[in-house]
C-alpha cells in the first residue's frame, strides 16, 4: 500500500473516532437513566480500547470501520434514552400502529447487518477462512455472541433487578424477547453475507473453485487418539504413562 494511502486510510478512521468521540459525550450528557446508560457502556468501554489496541497491529478496511462506527453510534443512541424509551421507536410506532417501540429490535438487527462484514474480515485475514466458511463462520459469529449477550443481560437483569433490570432487559413485556434478537441479529448477518456473497461471485474469478475448495476434505485420516498422540510426539511432548 503505498504511504499516501496509509496517511488517507489513518485520517479517515482518525475523523470518525473523532465524531463518535464527540457523539457519545453529548449523548453522556444527561442520560433519560444514569444507571441504565452506566451499564448500557460496560461492552463499549471494553470494545473502544480494544478496538485502538488492534490499530497498531491489524487496521480493518474503512468500510469495516464505518459499519463498526454506524452500529456503535446507534448503540450510543439506545443507551441515551434506554432502549426502550428512544423517541424515534415510539414515531415508528405511532405511525405503523405497532404494540411496542422497535428500537431495540432495530438495533439487534443492526448487529447483525453491520457487524458480520468486519467479522468476516477478520476472519479472512486471520484464519484466512475462504469460500463457504468466510460466509459462514462471520455469520455463526453474529448468532452466537448474540446469545452470549442475551445472557449477559439475563445474568445483569438478575443481579440488579428492580427498575434497573427491567430498563437493561429492555424486553417491554416479550416472553420470546431474547429469542427474537438473536434472531435478527441472524438476520442481519444473513443479509449482509448475502450481499458480499452476490459481489465476489460477480467480480471474482475464481468464486466456484475456490468455494468447493473450501468445502474438500484437507485431511482424510482421522483425528483419533493414535493420531493425536503421533501430533504430540512430532511435537517433542511426553507419551502419557500407560492408564493415564
Amino acid at each position: 500500500m503505498r504511504q499516501e494511502d496509509v496517511d488517507g486510510h489513518r485520517r479517515y478512521v482518525l475523523a470518525l473516532a473523532a465524531v463518535y468521540a464527540v457523539f457519545w459525550l453529548w449523548l453522556a450528557v444527561d442520560p433519560h437513566d444514569r444507571a441504565d446508560w452506566a451499564l448500557e457502556n460496560v461492552l463499549v468501554l471494553l470494545f473502544v480500547p480494544a478496538l485502538a489496541w488492534s490499530w497498531r497491529h491489524f487496521r480493518l478496511s474503512r468500510v469495516s470501520y464505518t459499519l463498526i462506527f454506524l452500529f456503535m453510534a446507534l448503540h450510543a443512541v439506545g443507551a441515551h434514552y434506554t432502549y426502550a424509551e428512544v423517541p424515534l421507536g415510539f414515531w415508528v410506532k405511532d405511525a405503523l400502529g405497532l404494540e411496542r417501540n422497535h428500537f431495540d429490535r432495530l438495533v439487534h438487527f443492526s448487529y447483525g447487518l453491520l457487524m458480520a462484514y468486519p467479522a468476516r474480515e477478520l476472519f479472512f485475514r486471520v484464519a484466512q477462512a475462504r469460500g463457504f466458511w468466510g460466509y459462514f463462520l462471520p455469520l455463526d459469529l453474529m448468532l452466537s455472541t448474540s446469545a452470549l449477550f442475551e445472557l449477559f443481560e439475563w445474568g445483569a437483569a438478575e443481579l440488579f433487578g428492580g427498575d434497573l433490570g427491567v430498563a437493561y432487559l429492555g424486553s417491554q413485556g416479550d416472553p420470546w424477547d431474547a429469542q427474537k434478537d438473536m434472531a435478527l441479529a441472524a438476520l442481519g448477518a444473513l443479509i449482509a453475507m448475502g450481499i458480499t456473497l452476490a459481489v465476489n461471485m460477480r467480480y471474482q474469478r475464481d468464486f466456484a473453485r475456490e468455494w468447493w475448495r473450501s468445502l474438500s476434505v484437507k485431511d482424510p485420516a482421522p483425528m483419533g487418539e493414535e493420531r493425536l498422540a503421533r501430533l504430540a510426539a512430532e511435537a517433542g511432548y511426553p507419551a502419557a504413562p500407560p492408564g493415564g
